[in-house]
């Protein structure tokens, strides 16, 4: 990996890490639903600027189904989903569930196709199972009211995702650039009818006006951007890395810049979940050092 993919990665990672912060800061005051509609069409308006800008087209007729469908799993659902949990959990805790979203896949994966699941994926999916549970046991913000349905919300965003990626290897393959800009236009026609029965509460002040402005532009729009550049030059194996970082950015964003407590069942917890994403996705190290394909 040469330097310059290692700093796109550590800054997709860093940026994803940090929209559980800003999630965590905004939807108290905001609403889940104000924050996500104003995520997504900030998102959508910044991908179709720059779709114009470097004259990639959207063909919303031919694909608004495609685009329906991933919008809904990969971005609408998850994200309000999210939302709602933000309202009781840490942003740590939070960006360790949605490490999660690989196992769920892989289960998702093996009921779709009945297929058994490997000895691998199966310790992964114990471990990923364990982690989870450690850190909801030992965790003191599990204690306050709402926090069960909260983690119960986070785990179902997770679940989404996976079938999102499920979905994704089995639909017509799109250019990757409009799938993210077409499922914010759909993400957002999905959530935004819904403002009306769920008005935010309150004007947001200065740092959460920009927390949305993050959430929409930097942690949506420009994360695809890197994600993408980053799956053509290093291979999709490799940008799987980014699933392992986020949740170390989150527990760091979290704990640097909202004081949440970094107790050991955090470290330990979130490292337990890491390793048994590695053992469902297959990731190896290596994978790092490997050369994409289309280089070779």
């Amino acid at each position: 990996m040469s330097p310059a993919s290692l700093l796109r990665l550590l800054a997709l990672s860093a940026i994803w890490g940090a929209s559980f912060l800003f999630m965590r800061m905004g939807a108290p005051v905001l609403g889940p639903t104000a924050l996500i509609a104003g995520r997504v069409l900030l998102a959508a308006l910044f991908l179709a600027i720059v779709g114009v800008a470097m004259r990639k087209p959207l063909d919303a007729r031919r694909n608004a189904l495609h685009y329906l469908v991933l919008g809904l799993f990969n971005s609408a659902l998850p994200f309000l989903l999210f939302a709602f949990a933000a309202r009781t959990l840490s942003a740590s805790l939070m960006a360790i569930l949605n490490a999660t979203a690989p196992i769920w896949a892989a289960v998702i994966g093996a009921v779709w196709t009945r297929t058994a699941l490997s000895a691998r994926s199966a310790l992964g999916l114990a471990l990923g199972v364990g982690g989870v549970a450690l850190l909801v046991g030992f965790d003191p913000s599990t204690l306050r009211a709402g926090a069960p349905l909260g983690i119960a919300l986070a785990l179902a965003a997770s679940f989404s995702y996976g079938i999102a990626t499920n979905y994704a290897k089995s639909a017509r393959k799109v250019e990757p650039f409009a799938n993210a800009h077409g499922s914010m236009w759909a993400a957002a026609f999905v959530i935004v009818p819904l403002l009306p029965f769920a008005p935010p509460p309150a004007l947001p002040d200065l740092t959460i006006a920009l927390s949305v402005l993050a959430l929409g532009v930097v942690c949506s729009g420009i994360a695809y951007l890197l994600y993408f550049r980053l799956i053509a030059d290093i291979g999709a194996a490799s940008a799987l890395t980014v699933t392992f970082l986020v949740p170390v950015f989150g527990v760091l964003w979290g704990h640097l810049i909202l004081g949440e407590p970094l107790g050991w069942n955090t470290l330990a917890g979130a490292a337990i979940v890491i390793v048994g994403t590695a053992l469902v996705t297959g990731f190896r190290p290596a994978t790092l050092f490997a050369r994409p394909a289309a280089a070779a």
